[in-house]
């Protein structure tokens, strides 16, 4: 123990006397080690974030569209939000009758939203813009986990009514009305008055959407005042229990194939969407994206220990005189190899801990300038740790290997 530290003591001496070039040694491994950890990090935030929005657009979701099936895809929980998203298809194979039969044949459904969803113009005076507005019911907020703000959201009595109100969004109402209040004001929409009756609250982007760029009316004033017709274009439901979410799905996928007529499998004319499948096929998606930046990152590390190798070499040269004499007095080319093995150690290590403390640095920057979560994991830490030991060791075999089998009477009469 103590002939190591006495090694230890040298090399640390040995790097104090070349501050400049040890710092310079140094900055390869620091750069590497501190790219690594804050590309994993990156990745791990924008897995987190959009998991997060994932999951912020309801519990337990499962979203049912027309059309046949196709593998999971993100995008869906995202563009059924906003964003502008398309009308109804005139080719749409999900009806009333459809989310009637799912509320009453169905067990385990915590509540039920259907919707139309359709790109209009919406007026007011001289403002106008292009927005997403949406047909749909009360159950809607419990179904999404989007709540109205000021007002009201649609009631029974709107549906039983078909009456012509509407609840906007935070950006439509800032685009059409600036700092006023509008509730109880009008909007012309499809050559229609609504009346404004409630605010949702300010969601934001959410992935592929803005949620605030959005307007909402009675799903029967769409379908049958509006649009003339009895196909919708999604039926949201929220599940109550998590680990019943596929056993809820194989019932839905049974009674519409049943409401339908649909006696094979291969004719299904629908899509079932699962949140957690989409959650998961984005985490394996974000996995594969992290292991990518941080092998990108990997390469300025090994960079940087071809520079340390180099100036080891360097040093050895150097002190060519002093191995020498070391030998000369009994020094065993262990001893010789241990010696610069210990040097180009740490000075990675020393590299390593200074590019983590970096890392910890630019995460808060891009935190707190990018608005943007960038998650440092201990694993990622200790990774980088172990890396640029490996990348001492690694990088330092050949100068210690050179240093050691020199010829003590050579290396005494180098000059």
């Amino acid at each position: 123990m103590m002939y190591f530290l006495e090694i230890l003591q040298s090399a640390l001496d040995e790097i104090r006397s070349n501050k400049m070039r040890s710092g310079l040694t140094m900055l390869g491994v620091i750069i590497g080690v501190a790219s690594v950890v804050l590309m994993v990090a990156i990745g791990r935030g924008a897995q987190k974030t959009v998991t997060d929005r994932i999951q912020n657009m309801g519990t337990n979701l499962l979203i049912i569209q027309p059309g046949r099936p196709v593998q999971t895809d993100v995008r869906a929980f995202f563009r059924r939000f906003g964003g502008g998203g398309g009308g109804g298809s005139s080719t749409s194979t999900l009806t009333s009758d459809d989310a009637i039969a799912l509320q009453k044949q169905v067990l385990g459904i915590r509540a039920l939203s259907p919707e139309y969803r359709s790109s209009m113009q919406l007026i007011v005076g001289n403002q106008n813009m292009q927005t997403s507005v949406v047909g749909v019911t009360p159950s809607y907020p419990l179904v999404n986990n989007f709540d109205v703000q000021f007002g009201s959201y649609i009631t029974e009595k709107h549906l039983e009514g078909m009456e012509k109100v509407v609840v906007l969004g935070q950006e439509v109402t800032r685009t059409l009305f600036g700092t006023q209040n509008p509730i109880g004001k009008d909007v012309r929409m499809e050559n229609g008055i609504f009346t404004i009756v409630g605010i949702m609250e300010e969601k934001g982007q959410q992935g592929f959407s803005n949620l605030d760029d959005i307007a909402f009316i009675p799903l029967t004033t769409m379908l049958q005042r509006v649009q003339g017709t009895d196909r919708l274009t999604a039926i949201n439901i929220s599940v109550e229990e998590q680990e019943h979410m596929e056993q809820v799905k194989a019932l839905v996928t049974a009674v519409l194939l049943n409401e339908h007529r649909i006696r094979a499998i291969t004719d299904q004319d629908f899509n079932v969407l699962n949140q957690a499948e989409a959650v998961e096929t984005l985490n394996e998606v974000t996995q594969t994206f992290t292991l990518l930046l941080g092998g990108i990152a990997a390469i300025s590390l090994i960079v940087g220990g071809i520079g340390v190798m180099n100036i080891m070499l360097v040093s050895v040269t150097e002190r060519t005189r002093e191995i020498g004499i070391r030998k000369a007095i009994g020094a065993r080319k262990s001893d010789i190899l241990q010696q610069f093995l210990v040097e180009s150690t740490v000075l990675s290590v020393l590299g390593g801990m200074i590019g983590i403390l970096l890392s910890f640095g630019g995460a808060l920057l891009i935190n707190y300038f990018a608005g943007f979560q960038a998650i440092i994991a201990t694993t990622s830490l200790l990774l980088a740790l172990t890396f640029s030991i490996g990348v001492g060791i690694l990088f330092g075999i050949l100068p210690a290997y050179k240093a050691a089998k020199l010829n003590p009477i050579d290396a005494l009469r180098y000059e």
